[in-house]
């Protein structure tokens, strides 16, 4: 049973009176304090002055007033609708409907035999793809880990290749400058059959992490984007401060700062292209003071996401955003806890396209092959909480509680049969329900070496291509296509 795109935003750690707060002390910032930014933006701090902001070149400083900022804001879509390619696990990012999949930018993979860490590749890349493909709760592949063994410059259409050649799901990833995200338009739209086929059904999209937090445009980033929107491919207006070090140490100015650093890519965005598909990517996080490093797995990195979704509903600008991280090293259950308590905390805020919630290790360093499997789990126990509780006169079963009458029994009920694998979560077979002495014949396994078993027999199945040989040759004989 599929949970993808289940409503969410029971959970609201923001009131009403407290999101209009924080929205409105966005605006003052980018009024008052504005933004600062990286040279080579000429064109786009000409675009903005021309629209009404304030452009103070000798400080380099920004400013947006108010009234620009909700004009453009206006024009970005409510709905974005990122599409796969056999049209069953599109994502309509709509509302409080909740997509979980993967994310990250990991350099380090746990070998799937030895389990010892070492660097990630393009082989990796393609496999973990195909495990994706085959787990049904993880409901996008937003590419994971980054292909160490292959150059920089062959990194994007070598990336998404990877990715699309292994799934069917909806893809995204950053790309490393303009060039390449033309290289990966180009390949996109040979797979679609053409440039306004893609656009009219984007089965992929692309992260442009257009802030450097605190307020400050980081140009290449800013570029990607606005390319990106001219091209209508949906982009993820990714910003990451982390409360403490790059944002204030509490969690309302964290997602204070955060708010106007979304609204002023937006206005950005909408300038370039009115209407161009953008998600509100805030990623809000903590600082380890103690070590100046990144605590992925804090419980409050789950509700500053639960209230982003919130502050993008606001606004009514779908949202991307983050869970399931952890700062244990390996799959155990200091990676469970942290896991769950982050997904469950932003399915049920109601985020629309929720990344890293599967196979990440390390504070986002290191990702593992079992540990998809793992969240796979997870994220199905979440999606089946977003489902509740159905109520209605089948399921209240008054005639078989009258039929089986007092000191009866239910097991062999026509009822039980009927919703035996329907009303109850069945999972992955990961999690262990047999008894003791079952699971010592089995071996006493642990979830980590069962999850490895089970992503091996995934992998085992023989290979399927979601790229077709004729369209695969010409896409080899255009682009320097590194995998095998």
């Amino acid at each position: 049973m599929s949970y993808k795109g289940l409503s969410g935003g029971q959970y609201k750690p923001l009131s009403e009176d407290d999101v209009a707060s924080i929205h409105d002390a966005s605006l003052k910032i980018l009024e008052k304090t504005g933004f600062t930014f990286e040279s080579g933006l000429d064109e786009t701090l000409a675009m903005l002055e021309s629209a009404g902001a304030i452009v103070d070149r000798k400080a380099d400083r920004v400013y947006f007033p108010r009234d620009l900022i909700m004009a453009q804001t206006a024009r970005a879509p409510a709905q974005v609708v990122l599409c796969s390619r056999d049209s069953q696990n599109d994502l309509d990012l709509t509302g409080d409907r909740v997509h979980l999949g993967t994310g990250g930018a990991a350099v380090k993979i746990l070998d799937l035999e030895s389990g010892d860490p070492r660097p990630s590749t393009l082989n990796d890349l393609y496999h973990l793809g195909r495990l994706v493909d085959h787990l049904e709760n993880i409901h996008f592949f937003l590419r994971p880990c980054i292909p160490t063994d292959i150059a920089q410059d062959q990194y994007d259409v070598n990336t998404f290749y990877a990715c699309l050649k292994s799934t069917a799901k909806h893809v995204m990833s950053g790309v490393n400058d303009i060039n390449g995200l033309h290289k990966v338009i180009d390949m996109a739209a040979v797979i679609a059959g053409g440039k306004e086929q893609l656009q009219a059904r984007p089965f992929i999209s692309v992260i442009a992490s257009f802030a450097i937090s605190p307020l400050k445009l980081c140009t290449l980033s800013t570029l990607i984007m606005q390319e990106a929107n001219r091209n209508r491919i949906p982009v993820a207006l990714s910003a990451a401060p982390m409360s403490g070090s790059t944002s204030p140490i509490t969690m309302a100015g964290t997602l204070t700062q955060l708010h106007a650093e979304q609204l002023a890519g937006i206005c950005i965005c909408q300038l370039t292209n009115p209407g161009a598909p953008i998600l509100y990517g805030g990623i809000p996080g903590r600082a380890n003071l103690a070590s100046m490093g990144y605590l992925g797995g804090a419980v409050e990195c789950g509700m500053m996401n639960a209230a982003i979704h919130q502050l993008s509903n606001y606004i009514q600008v779908p949202n991307y955003n983050s869970s399931g991280l952890t700062d244990s090293k390996i799959p155990d259950a200091q990676a469970g806890w942290e896991k769950a308590a982050t997904t469950l905390l932003a399915a049920l805020g109601g985020s629309n396209f929720v990344h890293h919630a599967a196979g990440m290790l390390e504070s986002m360093l290191t990702v593992a092959y079992e540990q998809f499997v793992i969240d796979d789990e997870i994220i199905g126990m979440c999606g089946k909480v977003l489902k509740g509780i159905e109520v209605d006169h089948e399921h209240l079963a008054l005639d078989v509680i009258g039929a089986v009458g007092p000191g009866g029994n239910f097991m062999l009920s026509d009822h039980t049969v009927d919703h035996l694998r329907s009303e109850y979560y069945l999972g992955n077979r990961i999690s262990d329900q047999t008894n003791r002495e079952q699971w010592e014949n089995n071996g006493s396994l642990d979830a980590r070496t069962r999850g490895r078993q089970i992503a091996r027999n995934i992998l085992a199945q023989e290979e399927h291509s979601y790229i077709a040989p004729e369209l695969d040759q010409t896409i080899r004989e255009r682009f320097n296509i590194l995998l095998p």
